[in-house]
């Protein structure tokens, strides 16, 4: 982990990933009202929690240019986030609802939104410098929660560690140091309607991740 010269968000107009932007100028002449770029994290700036989605679904931050908002799996992050204190005002999946983050982060590991929601990893790749600023700007920053391996993959990656000392699962969690700072990363399934709709995630398995997160952070 090393100082990265990329800011913590991406520029709205981010032309790193051929394929994304060819997608996000699809979508956007189809829907020129939607946000259609690059989704910059939410959240508090002295977050001691920063909680790495995947990336933008197409319906939904991609819509809305907040993360997590407009699509479903936004509705169970929100309402574990409220459970365990880490918000203000009331959550109603559109960006000028009031909502405040106290405490909490949120990002993507990959800020534009990919085809099927799924990018590839030249893309991840290409994304990991904004989520490595990311981490580096937060001054207070203890918790890591990632959703969903890909999310846990680059950030291990991000953070100069090894893969394979720190597999991906749900539940696990890692207490690791890079640049000089102690972490404790997280993971967690995705909270995605198929996860959730399939059993593989319950609100409570989801529930039971956040409060490792916040028994950390006191």
């Amino acid at each position: 982990m090393t100082n990265t010269p990329y800011p913590p968000e991406a520029p709205k107009d981010c032309a790193l990933c051929p394929r994304l932007v060819e997608y996000r100028r699809a979508v956007a002449a189809k829907e020129p009202d939607w946000f259609n770029g690059a989704v910059p994290s939410f959240g508090d700036e002295t977050a001691e929690l920063l909680i790495i989605g995947l990336a933008p679904g197409v319906t939904g931050a991609n819509r809305t240019g907040r993360p997590f908002t407009g699509d479903w799996a936004g509705d169970l992050l929100y309402a574990t986030i409220d459970k365990f204190g880490f918000s203000k005002g009331k959550f109603a999946a559109s960006p000028d609802d009031g909502l405040k983050l106290t405490g909490a982060m949120i990002t993507n590991a990959v800020r534009c939104v990919p085809p099927e929601n799924k990018p590839v990893g030249a893309e991840i790749n290409a994304c990991r410098p904004f989520l490595l600023s990311r981490i580096e700007a937060l001054p207070k920053l203890k918790v890591m929660l990632c959703l969903g391996k890909i999310s846990h993959d680059s950030t291990v990656r991000a953070l100069g560690l090894k893969l394979k000392d720190h597999p991906f699962g749900h539940g696990t969690r890692y207490e690791v140091n890079a640049g000089g700072r102690d972490y404790l990363l997280v993971s967690s399934y995705h909270c995605s309607r198929y996860n959730t709709n399939t059993g593989r995630l319950t609100a409570e398995m989801f529930e039971d991740v956040f409060a490792m997160a916040r028994e950390a952070i006191g």
